[in-house]
């Protein structure tokens, strides 16, 4: 049996390198996946048109989008009014073009809002688990199981209606939908090797969870992200149609449709079809864009 010499040297103790997080497919390939994609595409398309519509909309409007013309009320389309006039006798094209700076505003700010709300508290309780967990995971199914359209009118009719309360609302609303996904995909990373190498570091908690799992969970906040914005398009009209959300004399679609929805009995279609295809449209385009992103991140 050999034995060691009392004066050899022991070899000090090689320090605890870092495990890599799971190697991920190279952002330049998934762009690349996603530029092939013509969903992808035409839903960028899409997206740009209306976002120019929203920039540019009091430049490339053809009339005045909020001029009265009550002598030319309800005229059908023709070479002068594209899309016809309402019941004041203001042009439709022309609003519609402008409505879109509003709903482009509110809806991707209340995502934005909702997502980095929800991001935050699905880090917390995936990563600490336990009883942080169970409170506030039955927290958040308490609050799913109420109808978020119903919890938002609430909302507003005790807080008031402005263009940052629809926002407020609609964030806070999403908020606990995002957690609980984030949640999800923190779990499933919780307890892999690269966490436990940042644990025995001695790594911070805020750093293992926003700078080791953040960038390995950002694929499902992504495209929940993405749903979430299509979501927020409708919460917006519905809120607007209901009285609820963006007021007059704002050109907003959803208030468009609750002014003029009862002239179509009356044959004029043409004060709502083009303001309801145009929610339809931002909506579709959205869509294609977060399936086409979910399928490059799912490869």
């Amino acid at each position: 049996m050999s034995s060691v010499a009392p004066d050899t040297p022991i070899p000090p103790v090689p320090p605890v390198a870092p495990v890599p997080p799971r190697s991920q497919e190279p952002r330049f390939d998934q762009l690349r996946l996603l530029l092939r994609s013509p969903t992808f595409i035409v839903g960028v398309l899409i997206l740009l048109g209306w976002a120019v519509c929203a920039i540019a909309g009091p430049w490339i409007a053809p009339h005045d989008p909020y001029a009265s013309d009550p002598l030319n009320s309800l005229t059908p389309p023709d070479h002068v009014h594209w899309f016809g006039t309402d019941q004041l006798g203001r042009d439709v094209f022309s609003r519609m073009i402008v409505g879109a700076r509003d709903i482009l505003t509110i809806a991707p700010l209340a995502t934005l809002l909702g997502t980095f709300a929800g991001t935050v508290l699905g880090l917390l309780v995936g990563y600490f688990e336990g009883w942080v967990d169970n409170i506030v995971g039955r927290a958040i199914d308490a609050v799913l199981a109420l109808p978020l359209v119903i919890v938002a009118l609430l909302a507003l009719a005790a807080v008031g209606t402005s263009n940052f309360t629809v926002i407020l609302v609609i964030g806070i609303t999403f908020t606990p939908i995002t957690a609980r996904t984030v949640r999800a995909a923190v779990l499933a990373e919780r307890h892999l090797d690269y966490v436990a190498a940042a644990q025995l570091r001695g790594e911070r908690a805020p750093y293992i969870m926003f700078a080791e799992i953040l960038p390995n969970v950002l694929p499902p906040i992504i495209v929940e992200a993405n749903v979430r914005l299509g979501y927020a398009i409708f919460a917006v009209a519905t809120l607007s149609f209901l009285g609820f959300g963006i007021q007059p004399p704002s050109a907003d679609w959803g208030l468009a449709l609750s002014e003029s929805y009862t002239l179509m009995a009356g044959g004029a279609w043409w004060t709502v079809v083009f303001d309801a295809a145009a929610i339809a449209s931002l909506v579709v385009g959205v869509n294609l864009i977060a399936d086409s992103v979910q399928g490059v991140l799912d490869r």
